[in-house]
């Protein structure tokens, strides 16, 4: 991974093999991101996304092996008990277009990612919501 700073944002670049989510993560943790807003595209020979199932509070997950380009990538940063947390959804096209998109768990980089993060000035933290099951911002 490379990356270089400007202001409240930094541009990344991830390498062939590097893990997206994981990459974001290690960055997050190193330059002590708080919050912040992630958009980006790139080239992944693996991904893990997902769907969530709102009544069974459980991500239908789907892996997908093969050449395909991020049309996509969106999501934030916050912090869940100190460390960062991400969330992100993408969308994936294939060799012969077909697009598949959801909840990023993990891609794998083959040529390269291209990621910008906007770094907001201020803390937000996640807290697991029983009802939904799912990680919330929380605002005290």
């Amino acid at each position: 991974m490379n990356y270089r700073r400007f202001g409240d944002k930094y541009v990344v670049r991830l390498e062939k093999g590097e893990e997206l989510v994981e990459s974001i993560k290690e960055l997050a943790k190193k330059e002590d991101i708080m919050l912040g807003r992630v958009s980006g595209m790139g080239a992944v020979n693996r991904v893990e996304v997902s769907i969530y199932g709102v009544e069974t509070k459980e991500y239908f997950k789907k892996e997908i092996n093969e050449e395909m380009e991020i049309v996509s990538l969106e999501g934030n940063i916050a912090r869940k008990d100190g460390e960062p947390i991400l969330h992100l959804h993408t969308s994936v096209a294939c060799e012969d277009c077909r697009v598949f998109g959801g909840h990023l768990h993990s891609a794998d980089i083959s040529v390269t990612a291209e990621i910008i993060i906007d770094v907001i000035d201020g803390e937000l933290t996640k807290e697991f919501d029983e009802e939904t099951g799912a990680n919330l911002f929380k605002f005290d």
